[in-house]
């Protein structure tokens, strides 16, 4: 799109409205002013810029996409790109913004009471309250459905529940966070529940040790005969189709964020190849070099077309779980194979963080295993082309 040095062969750019267009250039101003100029740090020292939550409550970008309750309402399309942008800057942030939205604030109000959403989508919106979204467990990543989590129901109508949740993205400044546990036997007996912070019992712990998203909170979450009370659960939440359908309303808007990454590392390498002389000429005009820049190239002009139809596709309703495992696991491997492909042209630079290759690079690996890992969107893909499960 625009970002990428001004060549757009599709004049993908010409497709968005000027509501779209305007979130994207408020975003990228604000990736430009406000991230790039701190994100380095806060990778080195494994902190998240607390500072920029406001700021981005202002951009609208917390609910992005939902209406009503001080949400902006954007479109699914401007919502795309204003979060490859984003991620532009850094996947942690993204992330942040894609938990907040589509994890905590869409579950709210798709399967909660009136009285969950009046209290808590207002706060949420405008960066006052954070969520987070509870579904992984230790032993339970790609099957959910295997949760061990509990909630039994006493006789007060409040729930006692027990288990414990890893990898969960704002797990440790969540004010409250969506705990999906089985009340029952099977799959079909799982269902929301609303726990906040200082419920006793209720402990979340920062996993350290990661070198991907460092600029991002990631906890475990322990939950020891907590009790909430009755009108703690989500009274919408209908088994596993639940949390499952959260996951689906997050990954376009990732498979669109994810995008950003890949311009980042591109334009880097695009540009230092133009600048890096060696043998009397600038590496860009080597043979080998072009071809990793247009095979880098065409991977994000194909996902920007793949992404602007699945925005579309939800806009009017029409988008599939296909069509959007499809999305997220084409744009990703792209993001991928720019970070791994700039790296190579940077030389030994490329492993420096005094350029952006090294950080994407590492933080694409978590956009790769997380929201469905790239092997699970290729069997949703192959059951949908033989219709036969390999699950």
């Amino acid at each position: 799109m625009k970002r990428i040095l001004g060549l757009d062969l599709f004049d993908v750019a010409s497709r968005l409205t000027d509501e779209e267009r305007m979130a994207r250039d408020a975003v990228g101003r604000f990736v430009d002013q406000e991230v790039l100029p701190i994100i380095t740090e806060h990778f080195r020292a494994g902190t998240f810029p607390h500072a920029l939550v406001p700021k981005i409550a202002q951009l609208g970008l917390l609910g992005a996409n939902l209406h009503g309750y001080g949400c902006a309402g954007m479109s699914h399309t401007g919502y795309g790109v204003a979060l490859m942008e984003l991620e532009r800057g850094d996947s942690g942030l993204r992330s942040f913004v894609s938990v907040q939205g589509s994890l905590v604030m869409y579950p709210i109000l798709t399967f909660g009471s009136d009285a969950q959403k009046d209290k808590w989508l207002p706060l949420m919106s405008s960066g006052k309250a954070i969520g987070c979204f509870g579904l992984t467990e230790p032993d339970h990543g790609s099957d959910p459905g295997g949760m061990t989590t509990r909630a039994v129901k006493q006789s007060d109508g409040s729930w006692v529940i027990t288990g414990g949740k890893r990898w969960i993205t704002n797990g440790t400044i969540a004010d409250v966070a969506i705990i999906w546990a089985k009340t029952g036997e099977g799959a079909e007996s799982i269902r929301g529940f609303l726990v906040e912070k200082g419920t006793p019992g209720y402990v979340a712990k920062e996993m350290h040790g990661k070198w991907s998203l460092r600029a991002s909170h990631t906890g475990e979450l322990f939950l020891d005969e907590v009790r909430v009370p009755a009108d703690a659960i989500l009274p919408k939440s209908d088994g596993l189709r639940s949390p499952l359908a959260c996951l689906n309303a997050a990954r376009g808007g990732i498979a669109f964020g994810v995008l950003g990454s890949a311009v980042a590392t591109f334009e880097c390498a695009r540009n230092y190849a133009v600048d890096r002389i060696q043998f009397g000429k600038p590496i860009a005009q080597k043979q080998l070099i072009q071809e990793k820049l247009v095979e880098m190239y065409t991977g994000i002009q194909a996902g920007l077309l793949m992404s602007m139809e699945l925005m579309r596709l939800k806009e009017a309703g029409k988008a599939t779980h296909a069509h959007v495992s499809m999305c997220k696991r084409h744009n990703v491997a792209v993001a991928r194979m720019c970070a791994s492909t700039a790296r190579e042209i940077l030389g030994g630079n490329g492993v420096c963080d005094d350029y952006p290759v090294i950080r994407h690079m590492l933080n694409i690996e978590s956009v790769y295993t997380y929201e469905g890992t790239h092997d699970i969107h290729t069997l949703i893909l192959g059951r949908e082309l033989t219709g036969l499960d390999a699950f």
